[in-house]
């Protein structure tokens, strides 16, 4: 069983990439959360690997980040959610927003989800609690500077209505709170377009 590829990226687009291990290469079917961590092609590049094998198919599915692929794994335990619907979830929200509906049982949040009806996200926020141990948001992402996750979320939000790639604008917000303690949201939304820009 495949468990991580290290290798050249040798082909890129949403939703899948090839990664070439000395000369041979691995297709690899990625959320889109991964996607926007990719280098460009020719790059190199480590993934955390789920092998799925189904009859006599096998099929690799790619995570940049340990965390991701755990969260994958237990989501694809839940009955009705097989690894093409576990990847659009996550390629629909990030893990600690997964985790925050999940904990607050928002239905609305994970119907959002293409893919997510009623009843799947009813055995998701039925199903996932127990599963989730070990998952807990980082620190930074609940408070960071002591700013708190909602004046975050906010931001976030707004830059994604702006037309900003939400993994891109949760790391740019990410980044201008290492650096500055903003307390208003005008302020760490100019902060962060300036960060953007550059």
């Amino acid at each position: 069983m495949i468990a991580r590829l290290t290798g050249v990226l040798a082909e890129k687009s949403a939703g899948r990439v090839i990664v070439d291990v000395r000369g041979v290469g691995y297709e690899v079917h990625i959320p889109f959360s991964t996607y926007y961590e990719l280098g460009s092609e020719s790059d190199p590049v480590t993934l955390q690997i789920y092998t799925h094998a189904k009859g006599d198919q096998l099929s690799l599915y790619g995570f940049s980040t340990v965390r991701e692929k755990e969260l994958f794994t237990r989501l694809i335990q839940v009955s009705g959610i097989g690894p093409r619907l576990g990847i659009a979830i996550l390629s629909g929200m990030p893990v600690d927003e997964f985790l925050e509906a999940v904990a607050a049982q928002d239905l609305a949040r994970l119907c959002a989800v293409p893919g997510v009806g009623k009843k799947t996200a009813g055995r998701i926020v039925l199903e996932m609690p127990d599963r989730l141990q070990g998952l807990a948001a980082p620190v930074e992402t609940a408070v960071i500077s002591g700013v708190p996750a909602h004046l975050r979320q906010d931001v976030v939000s707004a830059l994604v209505n702006l037309g900003y790639v939400k993994k891109i604008a949760e790391r740019a917000v990410t980044q201008v709170l290492k650096q500055e303690s903003p307390d208003r949201f005008e302020d760490l939304l100019k902060s962060t377009l300036r960060k953007i820009s550059r």
